[in-house]
Formats: C-alpha cells, structure tokens, sequence
C-alpha cells in the first residue's frame, strides 16, 4: 500500500510539475510526498525526476515509467471503486435454495418482481429437497421446512408448514369420510417423497404417536402429479395448507376433520424457514433479498 501511495504522488508531481502542488492533492504536506518518491527512487534504483530549485522534470526513465504505470493505477482504482459499489448496491450472483413444492408455488413468483427490482443481481436458483449447508455449498440463502435447525445460522419462520389430509370430493363420496386416524388404514395413500423415504402419517393417541399410514397409491417427489391425482380422486394426501388453500376454497378438496390430528412429523414447530449465515446479512445482495422474501411472503400469506 505504500507503493501504491508513492506511485499516486509520482503521478500527481509529474502531471504538476511542482510538489507543493502535488501535496495539495492529497492534503499532505509536500516533504511527505518528497520522501516517498525518493523511497521509490531508490528501490527501482533510478532517477524519475530532475529536480532544480525552479522546476521538476521527468527523466527518460521517468517518461517510461509514468506511461506504464499511470494506466495500471487507474485500473486498480476502478476496482477498488467497483469492489466499495459491491459492498453497497445489491449485485453480482445470488444463490437461493430452496424446497422443491414451496419454491414451485412460491418463491419463483416472487423472485420475478425481485429481478425487477435488483437487475444487477443475478439469481442462482436452486429447487431441491436435499438438506444443504449453507457454507460448505456455497449457498447465500436456504428455504426449508422442518423446524429451526441448530448450525449457526438465523432461522427466519417465513410460515407454518403443518400438513393436513385433504381428498376430493370425489374419493371420498366413493370410500366414505374417515373420522379416526386409524381408519386411514383402510383408505389409499398419495405420499411424498423426501430424501429420507415417504413421509408417514402419524397421530397421537392410546398416549403414543402411532403409524396411521393408508397403504401407497402413489409416491412421488413432484407436488404436480401428486396434486393431480388427488384431484381426480386417487386417494388421500398430506400436504401444508399453503399448498391446499386454493383448492380448500374453490371445493376441489376437502380438508378431512381427524380427531385427533394427523401430522407427518412429532415435532411441533414444523415451519418453514429461511436460512442464512449472520455475517453474510451485511451483503447488500443478501440483505435485500431476505428483506424482500420475509416482507412479500408475509403479505402474501396474510391476504390468503
């Protein structure tokens, strides 16, 4: 950094010709800028100047040196500008994941109006239902149901993620309408699959959690199909109610009042969640994005 300072000062007594001036520039007095081209003198081992108590002059080796120099440091400056524009405008490349289903109904919409927004951020986006860590895949952002994990990162709750069965009028007009939990059993099955297997069907009652899984019509890791086919009666399904409202109020489904409830997990704080290393929120890319999904889904789900 020194050298990068002393090279500022050649640049500044070359095109003054004078170092008095050359000192106003950078607001230092001028023995200041004396010594520390003469420093640079003596380390590239040559005169740049000719000095007299009237004038300063490049030398030969001086003109040479000015030429070649003066492009580089300008260079650099503009990077250092661009690097200061970088840690203050949201740009360059942002990585999301995020679960497949709430990414396919949620997050790509919004992710429209956040390109508008922001078009020097370019948006990485990834839909998968893989667990991911943030820091060792190279993720800025993660979305993922569950509950709030404990690696050290912030756990925004964007909604609930508690799965309800729902079926279509249809199916249950063919089978009939369960009441308990355990007569799942005896009714058709649509699960999804996660990395770790369908997800089961549990409830809690006999002061146990108990296995009330129907037996599989269907297995997919597409929220499509599997939407698809309980709308034409299948079977029964499980899914959050983010993802069945609009089917819920148009009575394409109906959501099925088990007492006591059916869940797919015995934890009680299934959420989803958003996902980022604290350090990182200083990133305007980062900030804004998380700003803008936090704010957006929560107008979102509270107009639903």
């Amino acid at each position: 950094m020194d050298q990068l300072r002393a090279l500022n000062y050649f640049i500044a007594v070359a095109e003054t010709g004078n170092f008095t001036e050359a000192a106003r520039r950078f607001s230092v007095p001028a023995s200041s800028v004396s010594r520390r081209i003469a420093d640079l003198e003596q380390q590239l081992g040559a005169n740049l100047f000719q000095r007299s108590t009237r004038v300063v002059k490049l030398t030969e080796v001086g003109r040479n040196y000015l030429k070649q120099v003066r492009p580089l440091v300008a260079q650099l400056a503009q990077t250092n500008e661009s690097v200061r524009a970088y840690q203050t405008e949201p740009m360059g490349i942002l990585r999301i994941s995020s679960m497949v289903g709430f990414g396919e109904l949620m997050l790509l919409p919004l992710l429209d109006e956040f390109a508008k927004r922001y078009p020097k951020v370019i948006l990485d986006i990834s839909l998968t239902d893989e667990l991911s860590t943030l820091n060792r895949d190279d993720i800025d952002i993660a979305i993922r149901g569950g509950y709030a994990p404990n690696e050290r990162v912030v756990a925004i709750k964007l909604l609930d993620n508690r799965f309800f069965a729902v079926a279509a009028p249809t199916y249950l007009a063919r089978v009939g309408v369960p009441d308990h939990p355990a007569e799942l059993r005896q009714h058709a099955g649509l699960y999804f699959r996660t990395p770790t297997g369908p997800t089961p069907w549990l409830s809690y009652f006999d002061q146990q959690w108990q296995d009330v899984s129907a037996p599989a019509v269907g297995i997919s890791n597409n929220g499509t199909w599997l939407m698809a086919q309980t709308l034409a009666g299948a079977g029964i399904v499980l899914l959050p109610k983010w993802v069945t409202e609009p089917y819920l109020a148009r009575g394409e489904l109906i959501l099925l009042d088990l007492q006591p409830s059916v869940t797919i997990t015995s934890h009680p704080d299934a959420s989803v969640f958003l996902l980022y290393q604290k350090h990182r929120y200083l990133v305007p890319k980062i900030k804004s994005a998380v700003d803008f999904l936090v704010d957006r889904i929560a107008q979102t789900t509270a107009t639903a």
